[in-house]
Order: structure tokens, then C-alpha cells, then sequence
């Protein structure tokens, strides 16, 4: 028979840097952990590559990639003449990466995770487009032009604040993505050249139901990204904690993981274990009220039930 029980997906964030490295990164990474304990996500934080291998990446629901830098990203800006291009991940750790897509692992990525892994063709697909370059930072007024995405349905139609407007090396919609974020290019002093065509509207947000970055589209994972979330201050506005929780609850509801499919292969596991244990990463705990105001319960099987969203309702079939 079958019997209903919740999992609490996990997400690997993934912040390291070899090259420009983001003040905003600490907050950014105890904003996600407070989002967490509000709903229901285990958050584990690490800039160690040494936890990108297959049975560790098997664990985790999704991998967030935090403002990283490295492979060249940003040339001749931050490398003297001396320096050469330094990986953000090392060649195992790619390979364990491809393998977590191939086995319909999802993907996150937040500012700066397009200004990595430059000579890696199936990071670009994933993450959708690299980073080109941005204008100063400075006022900018972002247009929603999707309104029915969990990211954007809760942001004003315009919507002003100071970020940097990221140009891209390609259009995301080249390999499938949906943008659903732009931006009003008069709003702006942009004063650099633009050696690419990064599509129109501007992008600025978008997602791949299934991410282009697995070798096998049909059991791909989703992907989602946005550009957005330069400043600590910004990591502390409201509007934009709700885009990135909606984009982050999005992409944990794909059915390629073991919380939605009885197939799956990545992901945390229904009956509350865990594939691996993580030496290098910090994790917080998960255990937050339930709507009514009582703390997270378990069943036998040692579940935890807490306040998640629907979606993250498993389906385990008991001999």
C-alpha cells in the first residue's frame, strides 16, 4: 500500500571564489538558512570542492550556486600578468556535477554563479547564459513580463532598487530558458559595449523546466536563475527574499527527485536518511513551526513533518 509522508528537500549553497569575491556572501547565505527555517528547506553551505563527488551531490534536492568567480571569469579586471585562470571547481568535482544532472539533480544559481566556470559548456547550459559584463551600480527599474512564476508573482509590475544590470554572453532562450524578469534599459547609464546578443527583452531572470546541462533532456532537472542580489542590503529586502524563495520552492518541486518520484535518483530520502554524510558543510536545522504553531512532529518511520509546501509530499510504497 501507499502512505503519504513529507520530506525536507536539502540545498547545497555553493559560494566559492577564485577571483572578485561578493561582501554579500555571509549574508546572503544566513538569509537562505533563515528562509529555510521558515519553510521547511535544510540549507548546508560549503566552499569545498571536495564535496562535489556522486555520493555526497546524491543527498541534495538542489545545488545553489552563490555568487561564485573563477575560470578566467572576469580576465584581465582581477588577474595580473602573472596569474593564471583558477577553477572554481576542479575537473572531479565537474564530472560529479554532470553526474548529478544527468540523474535529474536541480539547479539554483544567484548573481555571480553566471561568472564561473567560463570553459565549462554544460555549466553555461545550465545556468542558461555567463555573465558579460554590468553597468555601475546605481538605481535600476526591473519589468516582470511573467507574472505566473512562483519567483514573480508577488512583485510590483516595475520594480526600483540599486543592483547591478547584468549583461550576458548569449540569450538564455537559445537553450530553452523562459526569461521572466527584464529590465527598463532607460532607467539606466550603461556606458560599456556590448559584444553580444543577449536576446530582447533584456534578461535578467529566467528558468528551464529541464535544465539544458544534462546530456539526456528527458530526465533533466529544473533549473532557475537570477541575477539580482549584489548587496547585503539587498539580501534583506523583502521583495527580493520572496523571488528567490519562489525560484528555490519552484525548482524543489521538480519530479525528478526521491521526494516526488519513486524513481528518483538525487535528493533527500522520505524516510529521512541520507545518502551521505557532509564533512565540510555547514548545515542548519530545518525543524520550524507548523502553521498552527506547533514544532515539526515525525512519524515512525522517522519523517520529519513540518510546514512545507505541498509539493513536497512523497509517496512511499510500505510491503
Amino acid at each position: 500500500m501507499a502512505t503519504t509522508v513529507l520530506t525536507t528537500p536539502r540545498v547545497l549553497i555553493y559560494s566559492a571564489t577564485t577571483e572578485y569575491r561578493h561582501d554579500s556572501i555571509p549574508t546572503a547565505i544566513a538569509a537562505l538558512k533563515e528562509l529555510g527555517q521558515k519553510n521547511n528547506i535544510q540549507f548546508d553551505a560549503t566552499e569545498d570542492q571536495n564535496q562535489f563527488n556522486d555520493d555526497n551531490l546524491a543527498a541534495y534536492d538542489a545545488l545553489l550556486f552563490l555568487s561564485n568567480s573563477g575560470e578566467g571569469s572576469f580576465g584581465f579586471l582581477f588577474l595580473t600578468l602573472t596569474d593564471r585562470p583558477r577553477e572554481v571547481l576542479n575537473e572531479s568535482g565537474k564530472q560529479a556535477f554532470q553526474n548529478y544532472l544527468n540523474k535529474g539533480g536541480n539547479y539554483i544559481g544567484i548573481h555571480a554563479a553566471s561568472a564561473c566556470l567560463f570553459n565549462t559548456t554544460f555549466y553555461q547550459k545550465q545556468v542558461g547564459a555567463l555573465f558579460d559584463y554590468h553597468p555601475e551600480l546605481q538605481p535600476v527599474t526591473f519589468v516582470v513580463i511573467d507574472k505566473n512564476h512562483p519567483s514573480t508573482n508577488m512583485l510590483p509590475d516595475r520594480w526600483t532598487y540599486t543592483e547591478e544590470a547584468y549583461n550576458f554572453r548569449s540569450d538564455p532562450r537559445t537553450v530553452g530558458a523562459h526569461v521572466i524578469l527584464s529590465v527598463d534599459e532607460s532607467s539606466y547609464t550603461d556606458t560599456g559595449v556590448r559584444n553580444y546578443t543577449q536576446g530582447t527583452p533584456h534578461p535578467i531572470a529566467w528558468y528551464q523546466e529541464h535544465g539544458a546541462g544534462a546530456e539526456d533532456p528527458s530526465s533533466a532537472g529544473r533549473s532557475f536563475y537570477t541575477s539580482l542580489g549584489h548587496l547585503s542590503s539587498t539580501w534583506e529586502d523583502q521583495n527580493f527574499l520572496a523571488h528567490v524563495l519562489g525560484g528555490i520552492q519552484w525548482t524543489l518541486a521538480s519530479n525528478t527527485t526521491r521526494a516526488m518520484n519513486a524513481d528518483g535518483k538525487v535528493g533527500a530520502l522520505p524516510d529521512g536518511g541520507i545518502t551521505s554524510t557532509s564533512s565540510g558543510a555547514e548545515s542548519t536545522s530545518t525543524g520550524g513551526p507548523t502553521p498552527n504553531g506547533a514544532r515539526s512532529s515525525s512519524v515512525s518511520t522517522g519523517i520529519a513533518l513540518a510546514a512545507l509546501p505541498a509539493t513536497f509530499v512523497s509517496m512511499v510504497w510500505l510491503s
